[in-house]
């Protein structure tokens, strides 16, 4: 698997995103049902969750190409610094305006999956240089197994409002959750300051004159395939919005189950998705990438078009946890595949408009969802999400179909 190969500071990176994904697992629970709780309506949540997502995006966009010449170390500092800072506003104050302004700062509730926000193009690209390109899918996997473990455990700490309620009645009981985004952002600040910075890999311009005809020559093959995923990851992020951000507030209104129930479902998803994050890892080193990505998503589409469908609470919980292991278990192996596409010194970039192109659409899909589910149409998000993600899939087939060798033999 390559794992043995990890370098210290790739080790350390990682254990930055599981410490960091334990706050958002609690929060992907219970940040939507926090805010009901508190008399916002499914619409408004939906429409905060949009700006926020939107905001992320913008800043990704950014940040990863800045990333390629100015270093990484800085950039993930500066957002550990501002989650302490959400954190520290959403625990003293509940206020829409004040809770707005830390949702949209901190990125709370949106299953980030330890990734640092708009920085994760950043830390992808860090970590991307940390590793052997043969061993890059086995690691990304093991990378994302890691923050779908630690939201796992969030998940189940989701359930402490319903154990306090006793002492702080109503919303209160939510309140002591964002201790834990805050003790995150304070252990990663701790163990970023033990990992060195990378140097910068040399660019086209430090090339000769001839070397540098076939670096350009290359680049504008690189870019040709970046638009393309772009244009396809647009349509996944699409169907992700329509369902991911909403789908703990789904559960409240379809089956009027609460934190208690709902939390170890979730977590009980992740932890599968854990597993199966590891199992793709290594059936991409016997299958590849693209076949073993393909077959789980299909499987993963066929579960989502019969999950609104389902009679009661266990049937759809077992078909969330099912569907969630065979879709966002790939989620490494996909990262990988993607920051294939070019070379070292432009992985910031290709991460940046990896993450971009999912989170901006991603961002319309709440507010759709949350005016459907307003009005009574409580299955209709998830077959529209199908119908995009089934045309994602087989657009992504055709992608990388045209240049299979190209993901796995990138140089460094």
């Amino acid at each position: 698997m390559g794992y043995v190969r990890l370098a210290r500071e790739a080790r350390l990176l990682i254990i930055i995103r599981a410490a960091r994904s334990v706050g958002q697992g609690a929060l992907v629970v219970d940040f939507a049902l926090y805010l009901h709780a508190l008399h916002w309506s499914a619409p408004v949540i939906g429409a905060l969750f949009m700006v926020a997502l939107l905001v992320s995006g913008t800043l990704a966009l950014f940040a990863g190409p800045l990333s390629d010449t100015h270093g990484h170390k800085a950039f993930l500092q500066g957002y550990e610094w501002v989650q302490i800072a959400a954190a520290l506003m959403a625990l003293g104050d509940s206020q829409p305006s004040v809770l707005a302004i830390a949702a949209i700062l901190g990125g709370f509730g949106h299953g980030l999956n330890g990734g640092a926000g708009p920085f994760a193009p950043v830390e992808l690209a860090w970590l991307s240089r940390l590793v052997d390109a043969r061993d890059r899918a086995a690691v990304y996997s093991l990378n994302t197994a890691m923050g779908f473990t630690g939201m796992a455990v969030g998940a189940l700490l989701a359930t402490l409002p319903s154990f306090l309620g006793t002492w702080l009645p109503g919303p209160l009981a939510y309140r002591p959750l964002f201790l834990v985004v805050l003790f995150g952002a304070i252990l990663g600040l701790i163990l970023l300051r033990a990992i060195p910075e990378v140097a910068p890999a040399p660019s086209d311009h430090e090339q000769d004159t001839d070397g540098k005809a076939a670096a350009d020559a290359l680049t504008h093959a690189e870019n040709r395939k970046l638009l393309k995923l772009f244009g396809i990851n647009a349509l996944n992020g699409l169907g992700i919005g329509l369902m991911g951000p909403l789908m703990a507030y789904w559960f409240a209104v379809r089956f009027h189950h609460g934190p208690l129930s709902i939390g170890p479902i979730m977590s009980a998803a992740l932890i599968v998705t854990a597993t199966s994050s590891l199992l793709v890892g290594r059936l991409t080193r016997r299958y590849g990438v693209v076949r073993s990505v393909l077959t789980m998503r299909y499987l993963g589409l066929a579960v989502l078009l019969v999950l609104p469908l389902a009679p009661s609470f266990p049937i759809a919980a077992l078909l969330y946890i099912v569907r969630s292991a065979l879709n966002r278990g790939t989620a490494g192996a996909r990262q990988a595949l993607n920051l294939g596409l070019v070379r070292g010194h432009r992985r910031g970039l290709a991460a940046s408009l990896n993450n971009v192109s999912v989170q901006i659409p991603r961002a319309i899909g709440p507010v759709f969802a949350g005016l459907l589910y307003h009005a009574g149409f409580l299955a209709l998000p998830f077959f529209i999400a199908g119908g995009f993600q089934g045309v994602y899939l087989v657009l992504y087939r055709r992608l990388f179909r045209e240049s299979p060798a190209a993901p796995l033999s990138s140089s460094q």
